[in-house]
């Protein structure tokens, strides 16, 4: 299980600490342990961000950490070693990536499914799915798309949108990863139908629900003369502290919509006669010390209870502990009290399911998950959370009729232990497992790598054009230091020509074949002077691939043109691209998508559009050939100047983008970390990496070579 941003660990969740450590953390944690109580669950590793820093509890820098019989944590380094937000941690994904299969290859066994939970882990979970062969399944925790919508209808800008949370590139994560999933998990129908609906590879036949489960033996009824010893950070607020209590309780999220909750309750002087208010929403120490969503969030309630003068009514305790969590909810339904979610959406909503297992009547936004839990158990009422009169209607709703109080908290009690257990939520889980169709993970090639490559311990691979042609003397030069290096490193061509035309030119120009061909962007992969073909790679990435589909429908797409017949293969279909007539890649994607068609698309010097299987690239291409020759990714030198090598650059190999590169294609690789940005054009350009990383010698960036920010 992959779940990369958020602060996790078995113990002490620090929930609610910011926008990233939410119910997210505490949702992954509890299907781990659920999942590794099943009979027939042997190994739930639940994979993180590995975190170094000062400002955190060094918890989070252990490697591996048990959470129960046959689950445990398992965190990866990603970027840097400090805490940074998700929005953040794009760019480092691909290392994320290769140093988990670096963690994988050390195993005795390799997993058997994938199961990413939100788009950045999706991303991950694609390309980790892909090499292993094995099904991915998915869980999207919120959804790009539907939170751009609601957004944009508060006002908020597309680039304030765009610069803040990086939007596109989640969406388009999240689309690669639907178009990939084998199975995609949800909480609620609602889910599926109004947010999954907004995304071009929505397939309703890949959608299960499984409602997530709750401890019921943490969260349990209030039993008669229970001391709580909380109740004296909340009675100190508090002038008639034994009233009903009205409890909300989140992370301090302005999308929580405390405020509209405060002013219902301000501008409602029966709510006031009746009951108090209390706002549990994280944890705080000094409010200016706080980021500045969960500041302004509080600033907005200490406003609102000064302009409704509701001191003395309104208890706002500082600090709690995750182990205070379940008896705060039994303080709440020992005073009588209603839970209160007022979120403008909630995707599920499992602190409802805590506090209905905890005896008390809901009130709950009617915008997503609370819907589905309502209408099973029975315990509460919805509400349009931008009303505040029916918010408190339905507040009041409770408090004054014993009779309805005592019926909801008695059916929140009973149908969450029938409806939502842990148990059960495992139980459906692998059933649904079965149903999927099962591929066992790439074997060793059938045809064995030349042994002499087995003892190098470094690789260098560089396209043919742009990058060994257009400087005849800088060519020459490299292929003579290549030889004079044969013993130590193993020479590799990755080209999107078709092996026979990558040879023709590579005999025109005097270059010696080199040690592994990766031809046709990397959809073929062919080993020594013999040229002998891996065919498992060959069988892998025929994976949900229909040329004959996709050929159709680009068939009928302006400013696309076939290139000749031998640029063609049964896995790589090859155009021209004119992009001042065809529509963009994300719209060709789109269409493509919509249609189900699971397809790489890759652009080259803005002139040449190829479509592939998913799991064909040079950069996967690249990875496989690695682990065959057991070299680390570090000891990699790709040299690359076009949008076809990209993905060969991301991640831990060493990279050179040559002078002559194709700027637009490479831009977004500014600023990622490993790649050096040659001033040389050609082989001259891999020659200044070759001395720049000191690639015979220590082979790794200088010391000097401040790391990009």
């Amino acid at each position: 299980m992959l779940s990369v941003h958020g602060l996790i660990r078995g113990q002490r969740l620090e929930l609610g600490r910011d926008a990233d450590t939410g119910g997210q953390t505490k949702y992954v944690v509890d299907l781990a342990r659920a999942l590794a109580a099943h009979p027939d669950v042997d190994q739930v590793d639940l994979v993180t961000r590995r975190l170094t820093d000062s400002s955190i509890s060094q918890d989070y820098a252990r490697q591996l950490e048990p959470l129960c019989d046959g689950a445990r944590i398992v965190r990866i380094d990603c970027g840097p070693e400090e805490y940074i937000a998700k929005e953040q941690l794009w760019d480092h994904l691909d290392s994320f990536t290769d140093n988990l299969v670096e963690f994988l290859n050390q195993q005795d066994r390799r997993p058997d499914f994938v199961h990413s939970h939100y788009a950045d882990a999706g991303y991950v979970g694609v390309r980790l799915s892909n090499l292993l062969a094995v099904p991915l399944i998915h869980t999207g925790h919120s959804l790009g798309r539907d939170k751009r919508k609601r957004l944009l209808a508060r006002g908020v800008s597309r680039d304030h949108i765009e610069n803040t949370y990086h939007m596109e590139r989640r969406i388009d994560a999240e689309e690669e990863t639907l178009a990939n999933a084998e199975m995609v998990v949800n909480s609620t129908h609602q889910e599926i139908e109004e947010q999954y609906s907004l995304y071009n590879y929505y397939d309703p036949e890949r959608m299960v629900v499984i409602p997530p489960g709750t401890d019921i033996d943490h969260f349990r009824p209030y039993e008669p003369e229970e001391k709580i010893e909380f109740k004296s950070q909340v009675d100190r607020f508090l002038c008639e502290p034994d009233k009903p209590l009205i409890l909300a309780l989140s992370r301090p999220d302005e999308r929580k919509n405390i405020t509209t909750l405060m002013e219902a309750y301000g501008e409602s002087a029966k709510l006031q006669d009746v009951a108090n208010l209390l706002i549990v929403a994280g944890n705080r120490d000094d409010i200016r010390d706080m980021d500045e969503g969960a500041q302004n969030t509080f600033m907005n309630i200490l406003v609102t209870v000064d302009t409704y003068n509701l001191y003395g009514k309104v208890a706002l305790p500082k600090n709690h502990a995750p182990e205070d969590v379940p008896a705060i909810y039994r303080m709440a339904a020992a005073s009588g009290g209603v839970f209160v979610n007022p979120a403008l959406t909630e995707p599920f909503g499992l602190t409802l399911l805590e506090a209905a297992a905890s005896g008390l009547p809901l009130v709950a936004t009617e915008n997503g998950g609370p819907v589905d839990i309502i209408r099973n158990c029975q315990c509460g009422e919805l509400v349009d959370p931008l009303d505040k009169e029916q918010i408190s209607d339905a507040i009041l709703g409770f408090i004054a009729d014993t009779a309805r109080w005592k019926k909801a908290s008695q059916n929140g009690i009973a149908r969450v232990r029938e409806n939502y257990s842990w148990s059960a939520h495992a139980k459906a889980y692998v059933d649904s497992l079965r149903q999927l169709p099962t591929e066992r993970g790439i074997q060793v090639p059938t045809q064995p790598v030349p042994g002499a490559l087995r003892y190098r311990d470094r690789m260098l691979v560089t396209d043919l054009d742009q990058n060994l042609l257009g400087d005849e003397a800088a060519l020459r030069e490299l292929v003579e230091l290549v030889r004079s290096r044969r013993k130590q490193v193993t020479f590799v061509i990755a080209t999107g020509r078709q092996i026979d035309s990558a040879l023709a030119v590579m005999k025109k120009h005097g270059i010696p074949r080199p040690d592994i061909l990766i031809s046709g962007l990397g959809t073929r992969i062919h080993y020594g002077q013999q040229l002998v073909e891996d065919e498992v790679w060959a069988d892998h990435i025929d994976h949900h691939w229909s040329p004959r589909r996709v050929a159709q429908f680009l068939s009928h797409i302006p400013g696309l043109s076939l290139q000749a017949r031998k640029e063609q293969s049964p896995t790589k279909l090859s155009y021209f691209w004119n992009p001042n007539e065809a529509p963009s890649v994300d719209e060709i994607n789109t269409i493509l998508r919509q249609h189900e068609l699971t397809t790489n698309i890759v652009t080259s010097f803005g002139q040449f559009l190829d479509a592939l299987p998913s799991r064909a690239s040079k950069g996967q291409a690249l990875r496989f050939v690695a682990q065959q020759l057991d070299i680390s990714l570090d000891k990699i030198l790709v040299a690359g100047g076009s949008g076809a090598d990209e993905d060969m650059m991301r991640g831990n190999t060493l990279a050179v983008v040559v002078a002559n590169r194709h700027h637009e294609e490479v831009s977004l690789l500014q600023d990622v970390n490993r790649i050096y940005f040659a001033e040389r054009h050609f082989a001259a350009g891999i020659l200044e990496a070759i001395e720049y990383y000191d690639f015979f010698g220590r082979c790794s960036e200088p010391e000097q070579a401040a790391p990009k920010s």
